[in-house]
């Protein structure tokens, strides 16, 4: 499973729309995600044995967005993501409340003997 996949399965009870980095639809509501860097985590034998995932993602709303962002982050910690940071912008040119949440998540990587 990608880890695209993981964040799509972890945010799929929550009633916003989830989409990879852009969105085009007419909910007041939404959801995007992406990962903003991808890198190795541990290595033996000269091969990476574990990747370490950082992911952005963002709530966007016309309104109070306060239990969309709980229920986001309740989802994403039982999928064993770990919370790094979270802050709140105010896009002024679309009028949009907009929430950024920051996690991790390190995935080992099995590789067959040589």
């Amino acid at each position: 499973m990608s880890i695209n996949q993981d964040i799509l399965s972890a945010l799929s009870g929550i009633e916003a729309p989830v989409k990879f980095q852009t969105y085009t639809g007419k909910a007041e509501t939404y959801i995007t995600f992406f990962t903003y860097l991808d890198k190795a985590e541990q290595h033996a034998d000269d091969k990476e044995t574990a990747t370490g995932y950082y992911i952005q993602i963002d709530v966007w709303s016309k309104s109070d967005y306060t239990e969309t962002v709980k229920e986001v982050h309740r989802h994403m910690v039982k999928a064993n993501f770990t919370k790094l940071n979270f802050y709140d912008l105010y896009e002024s040119d679309t009028k949009t409340y907009h929430k950024v949440m920051r996690f991790f998540k390190e995935v080992i990587q099995w590789h067959k003997s040589d």
